[in-house]
């Protein structure tokens, strides 16, 4: 894939052109996350910044799907690493005191 490729989609109202960036990104959320299409994350991203001008948490548990909570659960995961100790070894390591 050609480095400098843009990404457009002809959407109902309007064609949307990607930057490079904004197409890695697009592509990272179909690869890991529950969208199947372009213009679900797209829809998805949009209502999160709709909601986050309105004011309203986006952390609120009624705010989101359960595919969606198992989405930032994955991507907290991610972020949050024990430097290879399971959470099973420990709740063992603490029992010991």
């Amino acid at each position: 894939m050609p480095a400098q490729r843009r990404f457009a989609s002809t959407l109902t109202m309007s064609t949307v052109q990607l930057t490079p960036h904004s197409e890695e990104l697009l592509q990272e959320q179909l690869a890991r996350g529950p969208y199947r299409t372009p213009e679900e994350v797209i829809e998805r991203a949009l209502e999160a910044l709709a909601q986050r001008e309105r004011g309203t948490s986006s952390n609120t548990p009624s705010s989101k799907t359960p595919a969606e909570a198992v989405a930032d659960i994955l991507e907290i995961r991610k972020r949050n690493r024990l430097g290879g100790l399971k959470i099973k070894d420990l709740i063992h390591e603490g029992h010991k005191y």
